[in-house]
């Protein structure tokens, strides 16, 4: 399928079942609401243990929840690949199986590029330039403000110290964009072969996610996410702009909408991976 007529397919996609549309919205809704609740009541549990304990259950709820979702979304990634027209139906059981895979899925295509991140910070000596900011400034007000020491000598030491932390700093911010990018779109790709196979053993091989976009085209591939990325920020953009004055209107809405761009996103990949399934 071409770029745009994956694009307009997939926006149109959760419109075709507003009942199950719905379930979706209603799970999320109750997914944020339970997470809300849980901070809220962990909030008054730090006075009173028995809220604390609730906040808990809470949390464990959302999370629950969060699993169904997760194991739906992937469910909508196949449809993409089978070009099937109809909204997946929820079947909670097999759902939230799924949906631990995923997030299984997800927790280490995250850790990978968190480690490099971490390292590429160690090797730029981020955290000792942290360290050595907060050293310096702490020194510095003793100096000043205690011992009566220069000033001018207190700023010049804390600015060098500063210069070292901002360039430490830009190189790694610039590395881990890099590097979370790329293995964004490979966890697009893992998520649509634990669709299309059913593995997480599929899902886990890097190498071979890798090997699927090129198969798909990188061009075609890293075109349909910005194109998708770049939709779901224009619409939450004028979303914002036209209901930002008006909050309760613009949460309502909020709630409503990215539910929908998610479904959107997910079948997106299914329909771009369903060139090579």
């Amino acid at each position: 399928m071409n770029i745009l007529g994956i694009i307009k397919d997939a926006f149109l996609f959760p419109s075709r079942n507003i009942g199950r549309f719905a379930i979706y919205l209603l799970l999320t809704v109750l997914v944020v609401g339970f997470v809300f609740g849980g901070f809220v009541t962990n909030a008054f549990g730090l006075f009173d243990n028995e809220n604390f304990l609730i906040g808990g259950i809470y949390f464990i709820i959302a999370m629950l929840i969060g699993f169904i979702l997760a194991g739906y979304d992937i469910k909508v990634i196949k449809s993409g690949i089978e070009l099937d027209e109809n909204i997946p139906v929820f079947e909670l059981f097999e759902d939230f199986m799924t949906g631990f895979n995923n997030v299984l899925v997800s927790i280490v295509y995250f850790i990978i590029p968190a480690l490099i991140v971490l390292l590429v910070g160690y090797d730029t000596k981020l955290f000792d330039n942290i360290t050595g900011v907060v050293v310096e400034f702490i020194s510095q007000i003793v100096n000043v403000y205690i011992l009566g020491g220069s000033t001018d000598l207190a700023v010049n030491a804390l600015s060098h110290a500063m210069t070292e932390l901002v360039g430490s700093l830009a190189v790694t911010l610039t590395a881990a964009l890099v590097i979370f990018a790329i293995f964004a779109i490979l966890q697009a790709m893992a998520e649509a072969r634990l669709a299309n196979t059913g593995s997480v053993r599929e899902a886990l091989n890097i190498l071979e996610s890798a090997k699927d976009i090129k198969r798909i085209g990188v061009g075609k591939t890293i075109l349909v996410i910005i194109l998708v990325v770049l939709i779901i920020a224009i619409i939450e953009t004028i979303l914002m702009s036209v209901l930002g004055k008006f909050l309760f209107l613009y949460i309502i809405f909020y709630i409503i909408i990215t539910p929908y761009l998610l479904l959107f996103a997910q079948r997106a990949i299914g329909l771009l991976y369903s060139d090579i399934a």
